[in-house]
């Protein structure tokens, strides 16, 4: 599944670098997800943040016995904001790539994607670079499966970037993609709602050995702390509970 997600480099490097400093000073945690990529992080009836990723982070923040507060952030601006101490953590579903560990520190990972393509039922559409050419195929913008699309796809397809995953699910539903490329566990979640009715997994999946981590500033020691606690709710039995609330099978 962020997982998941890649920034552009301009993206990246906006701002001006800033030294690392604990976030444990005062033992409160600021940290961020997005809140627009279920089941992972999204916000419910009542305007709370929910997800997979939200609960992770309260199972870390027991675990360590911190006070935390999560809180949401554009996408785009996710980076940004840390560097600029707005939070001291991202915990949303963000892929751990080398560009963005120029920039900031990761945990170990709290677990794994895939990416998969989505199609209508009957499409009869092949995943491969001749069977999409012509095709017009989406993706989130500034993740992996977008990056993804442009350097493997992007000419032979007319590639389509969106900013919310919602969006690009919404172009699907009215026929304006031909495929999807994904993050296979949101597509896996969403095809197994309402909205997701009359679409399927189309071809194999793509193994980009992509682990998902907790980003944190550069010499920041909550990176250490956070691997630690991820070990920590993996051996107890927490992280298997959290995982079966959303999954049947394991993501770790």
């Amino acid at each position: 599944m962020k997982i998941r997600k890649l920034f552009t480099a301009a993206a990246l490097i906006t701002g001006t670098l800033l030294s690392a400093q604990s976030a444990f000073a005062g033992d409160k945690i600021r940290i961020a997800t997005e809140g627009a990529y279920a089941p992972f992080n999204m916000v419910d009836a009542s305007g709370n943040l929910i997800g997979f990723d939200v609960d992770i982070a309260n199972a870390l923040c027991a675990q360590m016995k911190a006070d935390c507060e999560i809180v949401a952030q554009d996408w785009d601006g996710i980076i940004p904001g840390l560097r600029a101490k707005k939070y001291d953590a991202i915990i949303a579903s963000m892929s751990i790539t080398e560009e963005r560990l120029r920039v900031v520190d990761f945990s170990d990972k709290y677990y794994s994607n895939l990416l998969a393509f989505v199609t209508a039922d009957g499409s009869n559409i092949e995943t491969t670079k001749e069977g999409l050419k012509g095709k017009t195929v989406g993706a989130q913008r500034a993740t992996i499966a977008g990056q993804y699309l442009e350097d493997n796809l992007g000419d032979v397809v007319n590639v389509k970037l969106y900013d919310t995953q919602d969006n690009a699910y919404l172009d699907l539903k009215s026929g304006r993609l031909d495929a999807l490329l994904s993050d296979k566990l949101p597509a896996y979640d969403w095809l197994e709602t309402d909205e997701g009715k009359g679409f399927a997994f189309t071809g194999e999946a793509i193994d980009i050995k992509d682990q998902i981590g907790i980003a944190v500033r550069k010499g920041d020691d909550l990176k250490g702390k956070f691997s630690e606690a991820i070990k920590a709710i993996v051996a107890d039995g927490t992280y298997e509970k959290i995982n079966a609330k959303y999954f049947p099978f394991s993501i770790y």
